[in-house]
């Protein structure tokens, strides 16, 4: 029996972020494959916020010539922080709707702050193929989507950049699963942090159940609350191809779906991140319908319970 809960859509429709266009029609394609409708059909109430909007800032320059949108991925970054926080009051679950994974960089700062005026412990699971923690420096693509990580858990390096970060996410409390493709520069960054990264071979070898059932534990120890981050690219381009990082080899159908019971199992997963839908590279909306599959099981939907169709 999954509990009923209070959940906000907050639409992020940014784009800046990556380098190939089309994540800014993410929110409405969520929102078109029937997010809302799913979610209350499991006994959990929807209120949609709409689309955010990014701040406007003072132009910002950065002496890595190679960065993109940096005064407009700072405004987002403002924006998405304040929205996450408030979305987050009276115990509410936020749902942000992607838009490239730069989303980030603002809706776990303002959960992190929430979690801290609740007295709680944040934990972070990033389902990604990617473990996007370039700092500034680092970045040779230039794009930001790729930077949300180092921020958040204050690594140096955005000062004057991007908003100061009220409230970083403790490394040792992320987990990365899914992960297969490391910029030489991220590796040599992660490891000295504590951050688990768990990448696919792993995931051959033992799991993905008794791999997430560490992260539980340590979770269930501080009696804390979990911010899932998905990303499109966690999964096989095979079963979701609306993505402009496609890497081969990522999670099945049956391991995500089983991720997403095993966190709704455990109660503890307070708000929720969907990011880098393309729906221009989507097959008839193929990959938005199956992220809302994996959301509805997220919150609560059995394998006894689905509905046959065809996928």
């Amino acid at each position: 029996m999954t509990d009923h809960r209070s959940c906000v859509l907050v639409g992020a429709p940014v784009q800046i972020g990556a380098g190939q266009p089309g994540c800014l029609m993410g929110p409405d394609a969520f929102r078109t494959a029937g997010l809302g409708r799913a979610l209350e059909s499991l006994g959990h109430s929807v209120e949609d916020l709409g689309n955010c909007t990014a701040a406007a800032l003072p132009k910002r320059n950065h002496p890595n010539k190679a960065i993109k949108n940096l005064t407009e991925t700072a405004g987002w970054v403002e924006t998405l922080t304040e929205a996450a926080y408030q979305a987050k009051q009276n115990g509410r679950t936020p749902i942000f709707l992607g838009g490239d994974h730069a989303l980030a960089a603002g809706t776990l700062p303002g959960i992190a702050r929430a979690a801290r005026d609740e007295g709680r412990e944040l934990f972070v699971l990033w389902l990604d193929a990617h473990t996007d923690y370039h700092d500034l420096d680092s970045t040779g693509s230039g794009n930001l989507h790729g930077v949300p990580v180092a921020y958040f858990t204050g690594r140096d390096g955005f000062d004057d950049y991007f908003p100061a970060l009220d409230v970083p996410v403790k490394p040792e409390n992320v987990t990365m699963m899914g992960i297969r493709s490391v910029d030489p520069a991220e590796h040599l960054a992660l490891v000295k942090q504590p951050i688990e990264v768990i990448d696919m071979r792993a995931i051959d070898e033992h799991g993905v159940n008794i791999l997430l059932k560490d992260f539980l534990a340590r979770v269930e120890a501080a009696d804390g609350i979990i911010h899932v981050s998905l990303d499109v690219d966690f999964l096989d381009p095979e079963i979701a191809p609306a993505v402009g990082t496609t890497v081969p080899g990522g999670a099945t159908f049956r391991e995500a779906h089983l991720i997403m019971e095993k966190l709704n199992d455990c109660g503890r997963v307070g708000s929720l991140d969907l990011v880098e839908l393309n729906p221009f590279l989507d097959e008839r909306g193929k990959t938005a319908r199956l992220m809302v599959d994996l959301t509805a099981s997220l919150f609560g939907r059995k394998v006894m319970d689905r509905p046959t169709r065809s996928f």
